[in-house]
């Protein structure tokens, strides 16, 4: 006789199907949404028997109620994930009449419940707008009530408490990114800005750090969020990324001390771009790359000045037509160049801020959903929320022993302690100058 599989583990099965498919993630998120929709919704139906009977499954023991589980039909209910194909379950031999509460009248909270409301809420969705999607997707009397919708997104606030207070000592970074968005989050004022730290560790890994809110991205402010995070003990990395805000940098500089720093390339290029007529952008964007691209020596000093000797050469040729084009990239020109001393493997991660800056774009597009945020709590559970679940995707960078030899070396030229995780220490090959 064959063994009987429960409806929620066949839905695990195929989740596990879709994860081992070999597809790429990003084209997998559909059928994944969808599979995560049916296992909530499932096991709130399964979750609703137990508690009914007063028993789980197969239990023997005297029951709250009389009658036995009498296997599962066919059931398709519509969701916002589009259709969902579920397993109802079915009772014999009762006294009274079992109605499920997901599907009839009057919704509880349950623990699988929430995680679907709160998946929701951090897609954008108000509270008001998650009970009509809910009423929408599963019928007028299935509404949750606006009260509970509340307090299962409480939830969602109490996690990012946590996060924004946790210790901060055992993570080690080599790179942090360092980058501001602004979010309608205080009545009556313009958007503000909310800032963000996440870092690659000493062994690759991709890590959200830090999100905090200001009312501009000064240099008091940024000083304030770097010094909050080196006081629950995070230490300073090796390179820290950034924009060109001069409150960021000026920050950086004093309370990140020793760390070099990368001004972004693509923020920069932009910059130079917009100080050239339109006839003239494309030569000049492919020059400005040209300066960086293919330095065809070590990364260390040697590979810092073949960019520089280039830079002086873009400068040299168009510093008569295009002037501020020229001042633009000359300006804060070691910081444009730190990458360089970094293993090449890394250069086309490490030299720009463009992963928090397309989250940010999709953090943006979530709240379009509300407007205004309900006030600066919501705000910033909300963008962490999505940062959290956005860089469970996001990818980490190779490490390799040279690969790891070479930032050991780095380390040891800044005079910084070796980590737990690159105990390995080398004599320095150059010498490196932190910019300015």
């Amino acid at each position: 006789m064959p063994k009987r599989v429960s409806p929620i583990e066949t839905i695990r099965a195929d989740i596990e199907t879709v994860f081992g498919s070999g597809k790429p993630i990003e084209e997998c998120l559909e059928d994944l949404m969808r599979h995560s929709v049916r296992l909530v919704l499932q096991q709130v139906l399964e979750d609703e028997v137990t508690t009914w009977l007063g028993r789980g499954w197969n239990r023997r023991s005297e029951p709250e109620r009389q009658g036995q589980r009498n296997g599962h039909g066919d059931l398709s209910i519509k969701t916002t994930a589009g259709p969902v194909d579920l397993k109802r379950p079915k009772l014999r031999n009762t006294t009274e009449t079992f109605a499920s509460q997901l599907l009839g009248k009057g919704v509880v909270r349950s623990a699988p419940l929430e995680a679907l409301v709160i998946s929701a809420w951090v897609r954008g969705l108000s509270d008001r707008d998650i009970e009509a999607l809910l009423g929408e997707a599963l019928g007028p009397d299935a509404a949750l009530s606006k009260s509970t919708a509340s307090r299962i997104c409480q939830a969602l606030r109490d996690d990012f408490e946590a996060f924004r207070n946790r210790d901060l000592s055992g993570i080690d970074l080599d790179y942090l990114f360092l980058d501001g968005s602004h979010f309608k989050m205080h009545e009556g004022t313009g958007a503000e800005p909310v800032m963000v730290a996440y870092g690659i560790t000493t062994v690759g890994q991709p890590v959200l750090v830090a999100v905090e809110p200001a009312a501009a991205e000064s240099t008091d402010a940024w000083a304030d969020f770097c010094d909050d995070l080196t006081s629950r003990g995070l230490k300073v990395p090796l390179l820290t990324i950034t924009d060109g805000a001069a409150g960021l940098i000026n920050a950086v500089d004093s309370s990140l001390h020793g760390s070099l720093r990368q001004r972004c390339l693509v923020h920069r290029a932009r910059n130079v771009l917009a100080k050239i007529p339109v006839e003239h952008q494309a030569t000049i964007k492919a020059e400005f790359w040209a300066c960086f691209d293919n330095i065809e020596v070590d990364p260390g000093q040697a590979a810092v000045d073949e960019a520089q000797r280039r830079i002086d050469a873009f400068a040299a040729r168009h510093h008569k037509a295009f002037p501020a084009a020229v001042r633009c990239i000359e300006d804060d020109r070691l910081a444009l160049t730190a990458f360089l001393r970094f293993p090449a493997e890394h250069h086309k991660r490490i030299r720009h801020t463009n992963l928090i800056e397309r989250t940010f774009g999709e953090t943006r597009r979530r709240v379009k959903v509300i407007g205004r945020l309900p006030g600066e709590a919501s705000c910033l559970a909300l963008v962490w929320a999505v940062l959290d679940r956005a860089s469970a995707g996001w990818r980490g960078l190779r490490y390799t022993p040279t690969i790891t030899r070479t930032l050991t070396d780095i380390r040891h030229q800044l005079n910084r302690p070796t980590t737990k995780n690159n105990p390995t220490t080398t004599a320095p090959d150059d010498t490196v100058t932190t910019a300015a």
